[in-house]
């Protein structure tokens, strides 16, 4: 593989608290213009490696490389600024605000202006033109001007991938985006970030292995901190080593 077919890089990345190691050694790569999957039982690391990723935790050792250059020490604004952006579930939207309001926050935020509620009304009106055609693009152009408190839970996750585009993002990290979901808002956002996938690349840890296999070019199923296996949902389901991860048992099934 070409490095430069690489968006995400990560070498010997560790990070360990107080002794207990929670990431070990893992040499994640993420290619270009795929959805890339981060799975593993409980306790795996995923979490602590997507805060490795998006800067909310310095690694004990290794190194963190986006689009061939190095971000391992660098702040989350620089590498926000840079493109890599993440979802955050349900905290990044203000609830008493509208849809369209939350929206235009995030693309005054890839403008790199603050919220300025005195621009031109000619501004204002390109904004939330851009807005409404994101909330269009994810199913919510009916409910621009709601409540986003009085959206359902799944078009609350809608909305927030919506803030998410505003940012323009060119590596989008979702943390569990169907989780909580009942299954036609998890049918929903699948469709949702098949659509958005186009022309951006996304790595999700997710725990829904149907999704997981409809969606995701390249899993990583991450066991203990370490990497376990890598490679299409085909060969990876077919494992015995992440069988017996998931299951306990070699003939246990990654079937959720």
């Amino acid at each position: 593989m070409a490095h430069n077919d690489l968006i995400l890089e990560t070498s010997r990345l560790t990070k360990s608290f107080n002794g207990f190691t929670a990431v070990s050694d893992v040499n994640l790569r993420v290619r270009r213009g795929t959805i890339h999957a981060l799975i593993g039982p409980n306790g795996a690391g995923k979490t602590t490696c997507f805060n490795l990723l998006t800067k909310f935790l310095t690694p004990t050792s290794g190194q963190i490389f986006f689009d061939g250059r190095e971000i391992t020490r660098a702040a989350p604004a620089s590498i926000a600024r840079r493109g890599v952006i993440r979802s955050f579930q349900i905290s990044a939207v203000f609830p008493h605000l509208s849809p369209v309001e939350n929206v235009c926050i995030g693309l005054q935020r890839s403008l790199g202006v603050s919220f300025r509620f005195w621009m031109s009304s000619a501004v204002l009106g390109q904004l939330r033109e851009r807005a409404l055609s994101l909330l269009d693009e994810v199913g919510l152009a009916e409910f621009a001007d709601v409540k986003t408190a009085e959206l359902s839970y799944g078009h609350k996750r809608a909305l927030e991938i919506a803030a998410t585009l505003a940012m323009d993002p060119v590596l989008m990290l979702l943390d569990e985006p169907t989780q909580g979901m009942g299954h036609e808002d998890v049918d929903r956002v699948t469709a949702l970030i098949k659509k958005v996938s186009a022309g951006r690349t996304i790595l999700m840890v997710e725990h829904n292995m149907k999704i997981i296999s409809s969606i995701s070019d390249t899993i990583t199923v991450l066991q203990r901190g370490e990497i376990l296996a890598e490679g299409a949902y085909a060969d990876v389901s077919a494992n015995p080593r992440v069988r017996e991860a998931y299951m306990g048992t070699e003939s246990g099934s990654l079937e959720q």
